[in-house]
């Protein structure tokens, strides 16, 4: 490439990046076009200031265009077959005229950050399809392998007129709190004959679930699978009621074979009618903003205070005092927070 070539690239990156402001992206998303949401995406997850700026005022706008799709938490062990799962799926929901968007969030590089499964690999014909937006996102470092803006892709997909969001998790072994508090519906799916149906470590999970499917349920497998999905709603019912009157279901299914794949949406609609109806489903949303409200702000209060310059210079100070025996961690983390203090009494909120 010469330098003429250079500088036409150059001056072509910088006029797609004047292009780039919330208006025209904005624009883009109403029109229900893909390139404009795969690029709103890639500025939320930028760490650019620039970025961040005109990202923020994007989501703003996207606001009176958002919350209109019924959002879909899917989870599992690896394994389990989430992917085959959600192609599945998608095909049932795009033969009903359903608009589908799949936010895969993928496991983080070590090395390189990015993410390793590379979902649309992994949902080949579905992501070739019509009326399909797939995006995997590296988890990084987040609670339960949750992309950071993944809240925010969900309202940018809303805005470019998706009807249902698919959120497929790395799976369970972390925590996937933060995957519940941003879905109407949380959906587990769980393998037979694994020896650990009903082991404790899961109750956490199984709690929160509104409905558990039994995967692989063909061949030889049908009879373990059947038996697993009684013995877990069996279990539900040992769970106390759910504040909105729903009963989580259990059932098996398989993706191959395409069967049971329908019970799925139509539990899913069912409980998006009953929650409707007795009000829990908008509450249910409220509360999850407040969720998000407290994890934003602490999470902006954590970030100004390990980055503030006194606080990085104690650290590395105090740090040595610590392996000196010279004084405790608890004496140590008080002393570096009343000197963080003591220097920003002037801020006012």
């Amino acid at each position: 490439m010469d330098d003429k070539q250079l500088n036409n690239w150059f001056n072509k990156r910088k006029d797609r990046k004047k292009q780039m402001n919330s208006k025209s992206l904005l624009e883009g998303l109403l029109m229900h076009n893909t390139s404009v949401l795969s690029t709103s995406i890639t500025l939320l997850e930028s760490s650019l200031k620039e970025d961040k700026i005109v990202s923020k005022e994007l989501i703003k706008s996207c606001l009176p265009y958002s919350g209109n799709s019924i959002r879909i938490g899917i989870t599992g062990v690896p394994g389990v077959g989430k992917s085959s799962f959600i192609e599945a799926l998608g095909k049932i929901l795009l033969a009903e005229g359903k608009r589908i968007a799949v936010l895969a969030i993928d496991p983080s590089s070590e090395i390189s950050g990015g993410s390793i499964l590379g979902d649309k690999t992994r949902m080949e014909e579905l992501s070739n399809m019509e009326n399909v937006f797939i995006r995997p996102s590296p988890s990084g470092k987040n609670l339960g392998g949750v992309a950071q803006k993944t809240r925010e892709s969900i309202l940018l997909c809303e805005a470019a007129g998706f009807d249902v969001i698919l959120i497929e998790t790395v799976g369970v072994g972390q925590s996937e709190t933060m995957v519940h508090s941003m879905v109407d519906f949380f959906l587990l799916l769980m393998l037979s004959g694994a020896g650990d149906e009903l082991q404790g470590i899961k109750r956490g999970i199984m709690e929160m679930a509104d409905s558990i499917f039994i995967t692989k349920s063909d061949g030889d497998n049908i009879t373990k699978a059947k038996l697993a999905s009684r013995e877990y709603q069996n279990a539900l019912h040992l769970f106390p009621p759910n504040p909105n009157g729903w009963i989580p279901k259990s059932s098996t299914c398989s993706s191959t074979k395409g069967e049971n794949i329908l019970k799925v949406w139509t539990i899913i609609k069912s409980y998006e009618n009953h929650t409707k109806i007795n009000g829990w489903f908008l509450k249910k949303r409220q509360n999850q903003d407040s969720f998000w409200f407290h994890e934003t702000l602490r999470d902006l209060i954590l970030s100004q205070f390990f980055n503030d310059g006194l606080v990085i210079e104690k650290i590395q100070k105090i740090e040595n005092e610590i392996n000196k025996g010279n004084t405790t961690s608890f004496q140590a983390a008080e002393e570096i927070y009343q000197a963080y203090l003591k220097n920003n009494n002037g801020a006012n909120i």
